[in-house]
């Protein structure tokens, strides 16, 4: 039978490991596919439009925002960046998945959106402040400063834990990914993803007063 795709939100402290666990969650599954957020930054070299961004301009990026075609968006210093409502809803609409690598705030947005009936939102959390301090540092891609202010930012996002629906302490990596495949697999076969039981059940009673 068919069933409606979810929209997973992915959400961690930066360094809990989120990106490593989004880019399995891929591997395993070759139907799931990733938002492509919309931004009105120029794009960098060898950046391809339609597979890192959607490169928009300003007033088109204001105007999906008012016409409400934006599930969730920020403003980053200079430029604008969301994630468009038609594609994720066409994939929905057509039984596929779609993952989402935001922070709370994006997933607070897309909660409240008119999907909010296909959210699956997780939470990934350290074993310790430690370990993610560690993370940052021998993944070797920042400044000490730049290291520090996500360290400062990290509490923000862990404090928002308890909005989520799922909430994995990401200690060893192939534990973490088995079991938001378990998650995600029960999730698929909630009642309300699959819009044919009824159908199914109606017939089931129909044959049973036929016999």
């Amino acid at each position: 039978m068919a069933r409606r795709g979810l929209l997973i939100i992915l959400s961690s402290p930066s360094g809990a490991g989120k990106s490593t666990l989004a880019r399995r969650l891929m591997g395993w599954d070759a139907t799931l596919s990733f938002s492509v957020s919309a931004t009105t930054r120029a794009p960098r070299p060898g950046e391809i439009d339609g597979t890192d961004y959607h490169f928009v301009t300003e007033p088109a990026f204001r105007k999906l925002v008012d016409d409400r075609g934006m599930l969730e968006h920020a403003r980053v210093f200079d430029n604008y960046y969301g994630s468009p409502k038609a594609p994720v809803q066409r994939a929905i609409e057509a039984g596929r998945d779609v993952l989402f690598d935001v922070d709370w705030q994006g997933a607070q947005q897309i909660a409240n959106s008119d999907l909010q009936d296909a959210v699956l939102s997780i939470f990934i959390l350290p074993p310790s402040i430690t370990e993610l301090h560690r993370r940052l540092v021998e993944r070797g891609q920042d400044a000490p400063d730049t290291i520090n202010r996500r360290m400062q930012k990290s509490w923000d996002e862990i404090s928002h834990w308890d909005s989520y629906d799922y909430v994995l302490v990401n200690d060893d990596l192939d534990v973490t990914e088995a079991q938001l495949r378990t998650i995600i697999s029960a999730e698929r076969l909630r009642r309300a993803q699959q819009p044919d039981l009824l159908d199914h059940v109606r017939t089931l009673q129909r044959q049973f007063e036929e016999r």
